[in-house]
């Protein structure tokens, strides 16, 4: 017998006994919900226990090579890192093991009896009751521990934390159900044994055969060996009986320990000898997304910094993409040696979404995160990711291939929203960021039309980009603002996102055309407006003055300007803001958040050929109907009276005459 297969065994005879009265614990309520979950076959892919538990290992290697850099000690006597497979028919287990960093006895209560840090409470109120979608969202909250309750009715782990005597091992069991015990044991080697109690209906995973497939599928690309024990083929003895069972002889262990994997970091390879499905399946395991990535782009740069990129754009966006704590997916190794996860340095906040590697041959072992923030080479890093990124989603946006141009829209689908930070954050790229963005219009509902797609259809004379920002499409379509440029079918972007009006203030012109909100300012449409318009609204200001004047005193507390308009057609009136101040939604956006924003005044606009405007100058309840005709000019915009109910009181008198 070997020397590593002897002091397996005196391990696993050491720890068998423990030192200590198991202590029961119940599981978190979440968590005992999602192991119902798990065992009633969630996972549409059972094998995927698997690639789950090796990546789980293999961080946990990772870790251990990240916390020896400053202190060598933690090796003990075994340098050499590895995750080992092996298999028990007679017992019907699988154990996956790692000599990587392990745990405590409370990092094992903490890690695997609850996963609040995981997002879990979020993650049940996600849940749909489609499997499938379901499933990948386990892979998005990072709870893959669980998965090996898909095929097993019973777990184990068995651990101990490197750098801690051989006595401070613990043990960890459940069955998957209400409660887990924990128990103090012995245990030689460092690192995490994890054995799965497989179900009668998961034997097929004893199979290692099965185990090399699934492993070559999923795995191949863990730059640490994967091993399990070599099988030979072991002749029957002479003078058998024929007839017996293996008669001919059969497989056979031996104490030998083979690497199953091509144990070499997927992105140091070159990208012509990398397959499609093996760029997919790393980004799966990586990432925990059970969802393909929409694209990918690997590239190794050099120069005055040199490092490997392997950027991927996914599918669907995470739970937590538009709030504070949303975690970057980008991981960081210096020299092929794992540094951190959610390196948040590496990528410009708006292109958060994007999950990756970046592997360094420049910066330090021992780089922390505030030297991150610091560094030269970390600013050359991060510009040149948003380059590649930006430069990715352009190819897909330009591409005359229908498949490519599906990816682009359902990437706009998902993160268009986040894409527009980037307006305000990143000046260096605005350009190519504009030149992505997506719009509905007034001829087209869909978010399809490009500012290019836009001016390349502007009408003659037309020397602006006309836009309106709403609350919703349905309350932009309807917006009053609009009726002169449906009259003269003149195109305008209709823009719903919550982010635009902060966004827009950052992109005045595109391509040299300016970018002209139809809600702000006077209507000015250049060659486009007939003299004869000009002169008709300019005769009904002077006709209407008293009127506008008499208007300007009963709405000095709402309104710091009313005046006549042509935009116009079907509307008594609409508001306007000037061209430096806040539109309605900013403001009603700012202060949802809480943050001070300066009083300003909207300007009243008025048609002078509606009915209501006409009936204002001989109207003996001209207060009244001078503030409802405010107010509706308010509700048209998404906004609501101040005094709803002084509002409901003038529409009654009104209506009784």
């Amino acid at each position: 017998m070997s020397e590593s297969t002897e002091n397996q065994a005196e391990n696993q005879n050491n720890s068998q006994t423990g030192n200590a009265q198991a202590k029961s614990y119940s599981f978190q309520a979440e968590v005992a919900q999602l192991l119902h979950l798990v065992t009633h076959s969630l996972y549409s892919n059972p094998e995927i226990f698997l690639r789950e538990l090796i990546s789980n290992a293999s961080d946990a290697c990772d870790k251990l090579r990240f916390e020896g850099i400053n202190n060598g000690a933690l090796y003990e006597n075994d340098p050499d890192l590895h995750v080992r497979i092996s298999l028990d028919k007679d017992n019907k287990t699988i154990t996956i093991s790692d000599n990587g960093i392990g745990l405590t006895e409370s990092e094992a209560i903490d890690n695997l009896g609850t996963i609040a840090k995981s997002g879990t409470k979020d993650f049940m109120s996600k849940l749909t009751g489609d499997q499938k979608n379901d499933a990948q969202l386990i892979g998005q909250f990072g709870v893959g521990f669980y998965s090996g309750f898909i095929v097993a009715d019973k777990i184990t782990v068995e651990s101990r934390k490197a750098g801690e005597p051989a006595s401070n091992g613990v043990r960890w069991i459940s069955g998957g159900t209400g409660d887990f015990d924990v128990e103090q044991i012995t245990k030689e080697s460092r690192g995490t044994d994890i054995i799965l109690h497989l179900r009668d209906d998961a034997v097929e995973y004893l199979e290692a055969w099965k185990v090399k497939q699934i492993v070559n599928k999923y795995s191949d690309h863990i730059s640490l060996p994967i091993q399990m024990r070599k099988e030979v083929w072991q002749e029957a003895e002479e003078g058998a009986d024929a007839d017996a069972e293996n008669a001919e002889g059969k497989m056979v262990l031996t104490d030998e320990w083979e690497t199953i994997n091509s144990a070499s970091a997927l992105w140091t390879r070159n990208k012509k000898d990398i397959s499609d499905e093996q760029y997919t399946e790393f980004y799966k395991q990586f990432s925990h997304d059970f969802e393909a990535p929409l694209a990918w782009s690997h590239n190794r740069v050099e120069g005055s910094t040199e490092y490997t990129q392997l950027l991927y754009i996914p599918a669907k966006a995470p739970h937590d993409l538009f709030t504070r704590e949303q975690k970057s997916g980008i991981k960081l190794y210096v020299k092929r040696v794992f540094i951190m996860d959610e390196a948040e340095n590496l990528m410009p906040s708006y292109l958060r979404f994007v999950k990756g590697i970046i592997d360094s041959a420049d910066l330090p072992l021992n780089v922390s995160r505030e030297l991150l923030q610091e560094s030269k080479d970390v600013r050359t890093i991060r510009e040149g990711n948003a380059r590649r990124v930006l430069s990715l989603l352009d190819s897909l946006a330009k591409s005359e291939d229908k498949e490519q141009q599906d990816k682009f829209a359902t990437f706009y689908k998902e993160f268009g929203a986040v894409l527009k930070e980037g307006l305000g954050e990143d000046f260096g790229n605005k350009d190519k960021i504009a030149k992505l963005l997506r719009f509905a219009s007034t001829n087209t509902d869909d978010v399809t039309v490009s500012l290019a797609d836009y001016k390349a259809n502007m009408k003659d004379g037309q020397d602006a980009i006309y836009y309106l920002t709403a609350e919703s499409l349905a309350a932009a379509k309807n917006s009053p603002q609009l009726e002169l440029f449906k009259k003269k079918g003149i195109e305008v972007l209709l823009m719903t996102d919550r982010v635009d009006e902060w966004a827009l203030n950052f992109l005045t012109d595109f391509d040299g055309t300016p970018l002209q909100s139809v809600a702000k300012g006077a209507v000015d449409l250049g060659k486009l407006q007939d003299e004869e318009e000009k002169k008709a609204a300019e005769t009904a200001a002077e006709t209407l003055k008293p009127t506008l004047d008499k208007l300007t005193d009963s709405l000095k507390d709402k309104a710091k300007e009313v005046r006549v308009t042509t935009r116009l057609v079907d509307s008594p009136a609409c508001l306007v803001v000037g061209d430096q101040d806040l539109s309605p939604q900013l403001v009603r956006m700012l202060k949802q958040a809480g943050q001070p924003v300066p009083e300003t005044k909207p300007i009243l606009e008025i048609n002078p050929e509606h009915p209501l405007v006409k009936r204002l100058e001989s109207s003996a309840q001209f207060d009244d109907l001078a503030n409802v005709i405010f107010d509706q000019a308010l509700l048209a915009e998404g906004g609501v009276p101040e005094d709803p109910a002084a509002y409901l009181k003038r529409i009654n008198n009104l209506l009784l005459g």
